[in-house]
C-alpha cells in the first residue's frame, strides 16, 4: 500500500474518478505560485475564445516557431492578460479590434506593462490576419533589437521598455 506521503506517479482514485482531472495546485500536490486559480481559469477561458487573427498568429508563434523564441498565450500580468508574451525578452504582443481605437484603457495598460519591464507591440487584428508574415517580421525586429523606440502608426503601436533579456538565451 502506498502512503499519503509517497503516492508514486499514479493519480489517486476518489469515488471512481481519477484525481488527475484537477490541477496539481487544487489537489494539494504543489503550492500555489504567483498566479491564483481564478487568474489561471480566466487565462484558460481567454485562450479558448481566440478570434481568427489570434488563432492564425498563435500558429506562427507556438512551439518556438518564430525564430526560436518561446511565446505563451493569455499570460497574466498584474490585473491584465497579454494576448501573447515572450517572457525571456519581455515582449507582449496584442491584437486589437476596432473597439480599441484611441483607447485610454489600453494606454494605461501599456504603461503598466512598461513599468513591469515589458515592451508592448499592438497590431490591428484585421492587419495581422491579412499580413501575418509582416506582423511576424515586426515581432522579430523587436526581439532582435532592430526596433527599440516607441512607434505610433496607423497599423501598429509599439511601446518600448528598456530592458535586458532574462538569461541571455533565445526562448
Amino acid at each position: 500500500m502506498v502512503s499519503a506521503d509517497n503516492r508514486g506517479s499514479s493519480p489517486s482514485l476518489r469515488g471512481g474518478e481519477v484525481d488527475r482531472a484537477k490541477a496539481e495546485t487544487e489537489r494539494g500536490l504543489v503550492e500555489p505560485g504567483r498566479r491564483s486559480p481564478k487568474s489561471i481559469a480566466r487565462a484558460r477561458n481567454l485562450r479558448n475564445g481566440d478570434n481568427m487573427a489570434e488563432a492564425v498568429l498563435w500558429n506562427e508563434l507556438k512551439a518556438s516557431r518564430l525564430g526560436g523564441y518561446k511565446f505563451v498565450r493569455q499570460m497574466p500580468l498584474g490585473p491584465y492578460f497579454a494576448d501573447f508574451a515572450c517572457r525571456a525578452h519581455k515582449l507582449v504582443v496584442e491584437l486589437d479590434g476596432s473597439q480599441h481605437a484611441d483607447s485610454e484603457y489600453d494606454r494605461r495598460r501599456d504603461a503598466f506593462m512598461r513599468d513591469q519591464g515589458y515592451s508592448v507591440l499592438r497590431f490591428w487584428s484585421a492587419d495581422a490576419l491579412k499580413q501575418t508574415r509582416g506582423a511576424c517580421e515586426t515581432i522579430l525586429a523587436v526581439l532582435e533589437g532592430r526596433l527599440s523606440e516607441d512607434v505610433t502608426a496607423t497599423s501598429l503601436r509599439f511601446v518600448y521598455a528598456d530592458h535586458k533579456p532574462a538569461g541571455g538565451d533565445v526562448g
